[in-house]
């Protein structure tokens, strides 16, 4: 029984190290932080549009 959990626990600690220090995977995105409204170009783009066509309607 002592065994298996120091093999378990060698085992946990490898991955933890290998996902510490392992380098980049290729084709894998990179995880951006998402991007506020009020921060986002196009949103902010599409915003002015539309107050400019509610302004000529009425």
């Amino acid at each position: 029984m002592i065994y298996l959990l120091a093999a378990v626990g060698a085992l946990t600690i490898a991955v933890l190290l290998w996902r510490a220090f392992a380098p980049e995977r290729v084709g894998v995105a990179s995880r951006q932080a998402p991007i506020a409204p009020d921060d986002d170009p196009d949103f902010l783009r599409k915003l002015g549009e539309q107050q400019r066509r509610e302004d000529e309607d009425g």
